[in-house]
C-alpha cells in the first residue's frame, strides 16, 4: 500500500491566518500545510481519510480515479467540511462515506442537502454508513479495523490497515484499545506542538511515548501547527524513526 499524505497542518493550517512568525513567512513548501487528509492506495483500491476544507485543492494533485471509501475521523469541521467538493468523482458511481454514529448524525444536520431521500439537483451521491470500533470492514483489497481514541471528551476513530495505523486528534487512549494496535510498525499519530500543554491535543513528546509504548518501528507525525517550527529544523529535534512529513510525501507501507 502506498500513503500519501494530502495535508499534515492542525484546523488552521500553516501558515496561520493573521500570523507574521517566521514560520509562516517561510517561503519552504515543506512549511506550507493543508488540513490534515491522506490518500491510502493499492493498485486496485483507493481510500480517502477525511475531507477537509482544503480537499478540492489536495486532490487535485492526485490523478482523478475512482475513491472506492471515505473513512473519517470525526466531526469536526477541518475533517468533514470538503465532502461535497468530492462530487466530482461521482462520474465513477456512489461514493461510500463510513464513520462514527456521532459523525453520521452531525453530517446529516451540517449537510442536509447530501443525505436526504429527496436530494438537491447536482449534490454529489454519498451514502453514508455507520461503523463502530472494533468493526472489521474490507473496502476493495484493503482490510481495516477502527479503533476508538479520545480527542478530549469526544469518542473519535483512528483506522488500523494491516501494519499501518493512521490516528489523528488524539489526546488519550484507552488501555483497552492498545491490543488493537499489537503488531503496528509504521504509525502516523497526530503531535501539534513540542511545547505548551493543549486540552485535546498530543504534544510531541505525548506521540513519542505513545509510539514506544505500541512497539512502532517508525512514526509520522501529523497535525502539526506553525508552532512546531521550521519543517527541517523540527525533524532534526525528533528521535530517530521519527518525522514531520510534509504535504504531498507518499510512503509505502
Amino acid at each position: 500500500m502506498r500513503l500519501t499524505f494530502l495535508g499534515t497542518g492542525t484546523s488552521g493550517g500553516v501558515p496561520a491566518l493573521g500570523c507574521d512568525c517566521a514560520v509562516c513567512r517561510s517561503t519552504d513548501p515543506h512549511d506550507k500545510r493543508l488540513r490534515t487528509a491522506a490518500l491510502l492506495e493499492t493498485e486496485t483500491t483507493r481510500i480517502l481519510i477525511d475531507s477537509g476544507p482544503d480537499i478540492r485543492q489536495q486532490l487535485l494533485a492526485q490523478p482523478f480515479r475512482k475513491i472506492d471509501g471515505v473513512l473519517l475521523t470525526h466531526i469536526h469541521y477541518d475533517h468533514v467540511a470538503g465532502i461535497d467538493d468530492l462530487r466530482p468523482h461521482c462520474v465513477f458511481g456512489n461514493i461510500d462515506i463510513y464513520a462514527d454514529t456521532n459523525t453520521v448524525g452531525g453530517l446529516k444536520q451540517t449537510m442536509p442537502y447530501c443525505f436526504t431521500d429527496k436530494l438537491y439537483p447536482g449534490v454529489p451521491l454519498l451514502k453514508l454508513h455507520t461503523i463502530v470500533p472494533h468493526q472489521h470492514l474490507r473496502i476493495g483489497d484493503i482490510a481495516l479495523t477502527p479503533i476508538r481514541v479520545m480527542h478530549d471528551q469526544l469518542p473519535i476513530l483512528g483506522y488500523r490497515f494491516g501494519k499501518l495505523a493512521y490516528i489523528t486528534d488524539m489526546k488519550t487512549i484507552d488501555a483497552g484499545e492498545l491490543k488493537y494496535l499489537r503488531g503496528v510498525e509504521t504509525l502516523v499519530v497526530n503531535a501539534l506542538r513540542f511545547e505548551k500543554e493543549h486540552h485535546s491535543h498530543q504534544l510531541v513528546a505525548d506521540a513519542i511515548k505513545f509510539s514506544h509504548r505500541i512497539g512502532a518501528r517508525r512514526t509520522f507525525l501529523i497535525h502539526v501547527t506553525h508552532q512546531i517550527g521550521f519543517h527541517e529544523v523540527a525533524n532534526h529535534r525528533l528521535p530517530e524513526n521519527f518525522q514531520i512529513p510534509y504535504d504531498g510525501m507518499a510512503i509505502e507501507v
